[in-house]
């Protein structure tokens, strides 16, 4: 049996291999796949600030406008592995509307908060405007607000549909990188 060998023709894996080779080696792939990140952060970006209104956690936008992309000093940063996407805001509060907090620090029972009601006490749509020099106010009792949890909420949504994304994502690129071999 020596002196004999198995002869395959193997043109079509050297090109497969060289095109694969110059994807990566061009930057062209890292390019595409650092779009694709960024798109998944705006993507990510929009669902934070859906379930900001969602959850009713909008009053003077301030929260709601705060959400950027690589922002920095984020309150909020969502990694996964290696990958890590910077969405968040810089508004201090935001984390307290999210995660719920006490309305007066540890040991506090009572603080008067200076400003005034922009309407009749008790109604619903009343809402508390802060002034420091106002001589109204109203007094804060020691109390647990729950958080809306909005931020978690999107990270949830974006962990259910981010899978969807990137099985269309990597059938584009075996279409468009190995077509010639599909």
């Amino acid at each position: 049996m020596a002196g004999k060998y198995v002869s395959m023709d193997a043109t079509e894996l050297r090109k497969f291999v060289e095109k694969m080779e110059r994807a990566g080696r061009g930057g062209e792939f890292k390019k595409e796949l650092r779009q694709f990140l960024d798109s998944l952060g705006v993507d990510f970006l929009s669902h934070v600030q859906d379930a900001i209104i969602r959850a009713g956690s909008v009053d003077t936008r301030r929260l709601l406008n705060s959400f950027q992309k690589d922002g920095k000093r984020n309150v909020f940063i969502a990694r996964e592995g290696s990958l890590q996407i910077e969405v968040g805001s810089n508004v201090k509060y935001a984390s307290y509307v999210n995660d719920g907090h006490w309305t007066n620090p540890k040991g506090v029972d009572t603080r008067w908060v200076p400003g005034h009601w922009t309407g009749p006490p008790g109604d619903k749509d009343a809402r508390f405007i802060y002034q420091a020099k106002a001589k109204t106010g109203m007094l804060l009792k020691q109390k647990w607000i729950e958080g809306s949890h909005y931020f978690d909420d999107a990270v949830r949504l974006m962990e259910r549909i981010a899978p969807m994304y990137m099985e269309e994502k990597i059938q584009e690129w075996l279409e468009k990188y190995l077509s010639d071999f599909l």
